[in-house]
């Protein structure tokens, strides 16, 4: 790639990172980051407490070592009101930095929930969980690392004495951000479940703006579901999608992993023992001047080790973006870990 194309290229991705309409981060592995998914999926974890950990690497095929990079850790612990009921605590820091100008959003919020048992037993039950959370974000770039059309020669080399650019007068503020959500979860016994989610971040709509200009972050609203449906002692199929609209943009990510147990008890309240995943999902999203168009098909395995779990996904690009990089998408890593009382309380779903 010429140097005038990879300035074009990172032009056109400025251009949309100073866009208040640009989309929010988002995983692949969306169920493995419940956190940013919801708040009310706050403490909703077999086991006292949870940490999870995410990452990952977007357009490297495009724009190499600029690429986009996030990064997300949580935490999350439930603390039971009676018998039967929840309230849950958490916290969550992510990081998203893109681009030569390592433009980026930084996040930490804390969420809270509140899980109430509307029907069934400690075996078999249905829930209803109400989520919010609030956090501060800090959005910067760096200026010196900008390169503008002035800064190019005749002979499309980069010239920095050429011209000084442009000025950025607010390159790094932060906003308050605030989100609620809403969730319904049955356990069903016998490795059967399922949830039904919806969530609205953004509620406070905060000016996102670089140019000391009134640019107001577009609420986003996500819709989500799943569960765990077994084929016999040993197998179970995991369906899962998600739908988030926001602003004009709007994307759907569905699809499902087989889930094996290698080793450990058959009984559904026992999410404890070794199981191996393998799934695929297919993404579309939709285009600003109408109709949609597919994005990628996503390829993921999981393992889980007692209160250890790991998830891996890889992005295939079957978008127009394919013509610059070749099936070349993105990939994440999850990790998730378990402690705390992990045989008492309510069976969620395993997310």
């Amino acid at each position: 790639m010429t140097y005038f194309k990879q300035l074009t290229v990172a032009i056109f991705w400025l251009a949309c990172a100073f866009s208040a309409s640009a989309q929010d981060i988002h995983f692949s592995q969306f169920y493995m980051s419940p956190l940013n998914l919801n708040p009310a999926m706050t403490g909703l974890v077999n086991g006292g407490q949870r940490v999870i950990v995410n990452y990952r690497n977007q357009w490297a095929g495009v724009i190499g070592s600029s690429a986009y990079n996030t990064y997300s850790a949580s935490y999350d612990r439930r603390l039971s009101v009676g018998q039967e009921d929840y309230f849950g605590v958490g916290g969550t820091l992510w990081s998203d930095v893109a681009g030569e100008s390592k433009f980026g959003s930084t996040q930490a919020r804390v969420s809270f929930s509140f899980s109430k048992k509307i029907a069934g037993s400690r075996k078999v039950s249905h829930y209803v969980s109400f989520g919010a959370d609030a956090g501060m974000t800090q959005r910067r770039i760096r200026q010196g690392d900008l390169r503008w059309l002035t800064q190019v020669d005749s002979n499309a080399e980069f010239c920095p004495s050429c011209g000084a650019g442009e000025v950025i007068p607010d390159n790094n503020f932060t906003y308050p951000d605030l989100s609620g959500g809403l969730m319904w979860f049955s356990n069903l016994g016998d490795r059967k479940n399922f949830y039904l989610g919806t969530a609205l971040h953004h509620m406070n709509q905060p000016n996102v703006s670089f140019l000391n200009e009134q640019e107001n972050l577009f609420s986003r609203l996500t819709f989500h579901a799943g569960g765990e449906y077994p084929i016999n002692n040993k197998v179970s199929v995991k369906p899962n999608f998600i739908y988030m609209s926001q602003g004009p943009h709007k994307e759907l990510n569905g699809g499902a992993s087989v889930r094996f147990k290698t080793q450990g008890s058959n009984r559904s309240t026992s999410f404890t023992g070794q199981f191996f995943e393998l799934g695929t999902w297919y993404r579309l999203g939709n285009k600003v001047e109408g109709g949609v168009h597919s994005d990628a098909i996503i390829l993921t395995a999981r393992l889980d080790y007692d209160v250890y779990g790991i998830g891996f996904s890889y992005d295939y690009n079957i978008s127009d973006l394919g013509q610059s990089s070749p099936g070349n998408g993105s990939f994440e890593l999850s990790l998730s870990y378990l402690f705390g009382d992990v045989s008492q309380g309510v069976f969620c779903p395993v997310f």
